[in-house]
């Protein structure tokens, strides 16, 4: 089961009624996945722990020898010679087993952690990748990238350092508690009477601290959001000279999340400095009450030095536990942060069930596509699209106009499922596109952006995106689009690494290279969206003469400001306002007089 799925299965009515131990079991998936990992480390405990609650009884005993008291079994008819060298023996014995097995269980834990920490990640980044484009359209990137990495790394704390080392502490406190009631009840008891009310302040102080983190993360995903933001937009902060304002705007915002970090440190530094003054008020009531005893010779001076160290090594494991502790309330916020994105709806998903039969027979073969009285906003109830009504037919060449904002863009994203309609359904040879499976819709189809995306990798992996094609069919389809001498005049021809959204080739040649993507999957159903308008006119004419190919026995789509590009086409739709209002050749529609008359002898005067 995935964590999205899980946390889906037991997701509370409030996350603030939640307790923290229910959100650690929303993580149990992944610990019962690697539970065989764990087996180990867990076995670890046993020996530390009790390595860790020897060493004190050795010291003491030691002491005892010495000063010739009562001793334990195995020191007794021992001269001192040999009980000192057994002592130092087996302290070295306890300190070679701590050595050991704490760096190797250091390691198991956090290979654990790891890999743990690594099956989230992939979790959330495929329901992240697998959301519809409505929520990236309110989302800032630097957020995600924040909860992919950030929190990520805070929940695997939990594994690695905080959730296996906090059980290591409370099996160090009790064998340490065992062993000191075994030795002397009356100093055990009243060190066990200051752990209650220093574990309620640590609970405390961590419960502040939980509250402060979450907001400090809030604020980290708004710094990270300004960094994304001037990074992506750098032309225009330099061009119009916004590095002094956008660098005091990003200072505003690095501010206000150093005062939130400030009052994590304040709450994590108070659980540190209380436990300090505790613990010397332990040492110095195990002085007191233990000298007391000592003097009416009711304890030996030997089990009061081991309490000594004993008051300091309860508390080590209890400093300890509240770092980790630290840890996990910071886990708890990252679950709770992650809990958010993952309980975002899967808007766009595929059919339960698919119908075979009712599936177009090829992904090559020109598709019919229809509008069926189509309803859509990108908010409720305020549409873009109104009642659109129209039939495209298998082969035909369909061109999209209408003034900036009449919907050309917004039928694009319905029609490849980007979104899904409001009122009405959209067909494809006569299916309605819910009931395909998306990977089956969107390989009968390609689109060619006005800005093609290229990712950082080579030429060849841009124009296949991961699907198995031979350098063949690669510089085939190069060929094909007329740009496979644009990429062999590259360095290493289909080798040429590219940077990062391909800021080493034109905006031209990432065009081009759009089209060769587009070609090498020959689709049944070709969608244009203002694909040629970053090409100048040499590469345009390279690119018409291989559109001319491509278009051959295919349905297609095309969306051009510039009108006199689609004169050739079998029909254009007029639309205005979300709403179709004109429809016919290039020649009919000049006829009408209408809105494309208007647009087309606008556009011949600024020519």
């Amino acid at each position: 089961m995935s964590f999205a799925s899980y946390l889906s299965a037991v997701q509370g009515s409030d996350r603030q009624q939640e307790s923290d131990w229910r959100l650690l079991l929303r993580l149990l998936p992944y610990v019962k996945a690697h539970r065989r990992s764990l087996v180990w480390p867990m076995f670890l405990l046993i020996p530390l722990a009790l390595a860790n609650a020897l060493q004190p009884v050795l010291v003491g005993q030691a002491i005892s020898l010495i000063r010739q008291e009562p001793v334990l079994w195995f020191l007794e008819n021992q001269t001192l010679r040999s009980g000192l060298n057994l002592v130092v023996t087996l302290l070295l014995l306890t300190v070679a087993v701590r050595l050991t097995l704490d760096g190797l269980q250091s390691y198991l834990v956090q290979k654990v952690g790891q890999r743990i920490t690594a099956s989230i990640r992939d979790d959330l980044f495929e329901h992240v990748t697998s959301l519809a484009v409505r929520f990236f359209d309110r989302t800032p990137v630097g957020k995600l990238i924040t909860r992919l990495t950030s929190d990520v790394d805070a929940l695997g704390d939990v594994f690695s350092t905080g959730a296996i080392g906090i059980v290591s502490d409370i099996v160090s406190i009790l064998v340490l508690l065992v062993t000191m009631f075994v030795m002397q009840w009356q100093l055990a008891l009243m060190l066990v009477m200051l752990l209650l009310p220093v574990t309620w302040l640590i609970i405390y102080f961590q419960q502040q601290y939980r509250k402060a983190n979450y907001k400090a993360r809030e604020k980290l995903s708004e710094l990270n959001a300004a960094l994304q933001e001037n990074v992506s937009g750098i032309d225009v902060v330099q061009l119009f000279r916004r590095e002094s304002f956008n660098a005091e705007l990003f200072r505003n915002t690095n501010q206000s999340y150093v005062s939130s970090v400030d009052k994590t440190i304040f709450h994590d530094s108070a659980v540190s400095s209380t436990l300090e003054w505790v613990s010397l008020v332990a040492i110095a009531g195990v002085l007191g009450l233990g000298g007391l005893l000592a003097m009416r010779d009711a304890m030996t001076f030997g089990v009061l030095a081991s309490f000594i160290l004993f008051a300091q090594r309860l508390f080590d494991p209890l400093r300890q536990f509240a770092d980790k502790f630290t840890a996990i309330q910071a886990g708890f916020t990252a679950i709770e942060r992650i809990q958010d994105l993952l309980n975002e709806p899967i808007e766009i998903q595929d059919p339960e069930q698919v119908n075979r039969h009712q599936l177009p027979q090829s992904t090559t073969v020109p598709g019919e596509i229809r509008f069926k009285h189509v309803w859509f906003g990108y908010k409720p109830d305020e549409y873009v699209l109104h009642d659109l009504d129209f039939t495209i037919q298998p082969g035909e060449k369909v061109a999209l106009v209408g003034p900036t904002g009449a919907g050309k863009s917004s039928i694009i994203r319905l029609l490849c499922r980007l979104y899904d309609v409001s009122k009405g359904e959209i067909l494809l040879d006569g299916v309605n596109i819910r009931d395909l499976p998306q990977s089956e819709l969107r390989r009968r189809m390609a689109v060619i952006l006005q800005d093609g995306f290229l990712f950082a990798g080579d030429i060849k992996s841009n124009i296949t995106l991961g699907e198995d094609y031979s350098l063949a069919e690669v510089q085939q389809a190069a060929k094909n689009t007329n740009v496979a001498q644009l990429i062999e005049q590259l360095p290493q021809g289909y080798d040429t690494s590219l940077r990062e959204r391909g800021t080493n080739l034109s905006g031209g040649q990432k065009q081009l290279l759009a089209f060769a993507r587009a070609a090498i999957r020959n689709p049944g159903i070709l969608i244009l969206d203002e694909a040629t308008a970053n090409l100048d006119v040499g590469t345009e004419a390279l690119i018409q003469d291989a559109l001319d190919k491509l278009l051959v026995n295919r349905t297609a789509i095309v969306i051009a400001h510039r009108l006199s590009t689609i004169r050739n086409v079998d029909r254009i739709l007029v639309l205005k306002q979300g709403r179709l209002v004109e429809q016919g050749s290039h020649d009919e529609l000049l006829a009408k007089s209408g809105l494309y008359a208007s647009l087309y002898r606008l556009q011949m005067l600024e020519t």
